[in-house]
């Protein structure tokens, strides 16, 4: 899509790094820039770094508000497109990271550092390395930078990160099956306490609720807002009801349909009560009245009701599984039969004669050219007459 003529495109890009890095550059020349290509901009250090265009337009302007970043805040320029010599220099210095981060973690093994180093970035021009690690606590790694420098005859940044920023760099699959949201579209990372599993009636299994870093899902945040909305209306102090055949103890809540689930001691049934229903008995108790029963029918008739709906419905158009276990085999007839059941000549039907059973012996003591000069005038003989010629018996 054009733009006017009198537009003035913004002059800001975002640009993206390893990992989840973005940074903000000014765009000085007014480069004509696509989305994803590669670009040199201005590095934090001397030199320079090499990245892809992520976002372009007025689409970083909201962005930067998003992030509460000034445009007067942005001081970094985009130099220029990079050349074949700096595309093979990148290529070189990501080809590099792999053996250069597997050989830092044996000098912090050696050296007994309790840390991990689990990501190295290089930079675009193979200048500088920045190596990033989490550990519990503070680390002196003075003698590890020190051995690394005169390893690798570079520069060296170390900078830790938490375990969510470890994920959001080395990226993954989540247990929905998605790619992590932390390593696509998360910038933030908010604090997720058991609480908002306990809003959601979610059960406190740490393998389940915990993601790949380690900690609990970013996503138990996402509906804990809805959840707490429709609690509202929702008695969070009943554990009990009392009524005059016992105690009816609290099952579970289904918070969306409004409807608590309560049970007598030694009981398997459970009896679903509306929220309305709970708070009238609750009343009730509280003025030293017991109710006969509890049970509200015209909810258990709409429970019922919908049991009964959950059915399996062919709404793919299979074919039933049972299609071939009734059906009988048929015998098919055979071209002979078929030819001679109705004859009509002349308007007339003549029914075929039935054929008498032709016996067939085998004689072992007959020498071999007699048994075949048998069976040649036995094929004679059988052979059916050609119906080209007149029957004698309707000839009259």
């Amino acid at each position: 899509m054009d733009m006017p003529s009198s537009y003035k495109p913004f002059n800001i890009i975002e640009v993206r790094f390893k990992g989840s890095r973005k940074e903000f550059f000014i765009n000085v020349d007014n480069l004509y820039m696509e989305m994803g290509e590669m670009v040199v901009v201005e590095s934090s250090t001397s030199g320079y770094d090499v990245g892809h265009v992520s976002l372009m337009g007025e689409l970083v302007r909201m962005q930067l508000k998003k992030s509460n970043t000034r445009e007067e805040s942005v001081l970094k320029k985009v130099y220029r497109k990079p050349t074949p010599s700096d595309v093979e220099k990148y290529e070189l210095a990501k080809s590099l990271e792999w053996e250069t981060m597997h050989k830092a973690r044996t000098l912090a093994l050696e050296l007994g550092l309790s840390m991990k180093i689990s990501d190295v970035d290089y930079q675009g021009d193979k200048s500088k390395a920045t190596f990033y690690y989490t550990a519990e606590g503070r680390v002196d790694f003075r003698e590890l930078i020190k051995r690394m420098a005169e390893s690798f005859r570079i520069r060296i940044e170390m900078r830790q990160i938490g375990m969510r920023q470890e994920a959001s760099r080395l990226g993954g699959i989540g247990s929905c099956g998605r790619e992590l949201c932390c390593s696509t579209w998360l910038t933030d990372f908010k604090t997720v306490s058991t609480s908002a599993a306990r809003y959601q009636n979610l059960s406190l299994n740490t393998l389940k609720l915990a993601g790949q870093c380690g900690k609990l899902k970013c996503c138990l945040n996402y509906e804990l807002d809805t959840y707490m909305d429709a609690l509202r209306d929702i008695p969070t102090d009943i554990n009990k009801l009392e009524t005059i055949k016992g105690n009816a103890y609290l099952q579970k809540t289904d918070i969306f349909k409004r409807l608590m689930w309560f049970s007598f001691h030694g009981d398997d049934t459970w009896i679903p009560l509306a929220i309305d229903r709970v708070k009238e008995i609750q009343q009730q108790n509280q003025q030293g009245i017991k109710p006969e029963d509890i049970r509200d029918l015209t909810i258990e008739i709409e429970v019922k009701e919908k049991e009964r709906t959950y059915d399996y419905e062919n709404v793919v158009g299979q074919d039933s599984l049972t299609r071939l276990d009734d059906t009988k085999t048929k015998r098919r007839p055979s071209k002979s039969r078929s030819k001679n059941k109705n004859k009509r000549v002349e308007g007339a039907e003549v029914k075929a004669a039935p054929k008498k059973p032709v016996e067939r012996k085998v004689a072992t003591d007959k020498p071999v050219e007699k048994v075949a000069s048998e069976k040649k005038r036995r094929f004679t003989k059988n052979r059916p007459k050609n119906t080209n010629k007149p029957n004698s018996a309707n000839e009259g």
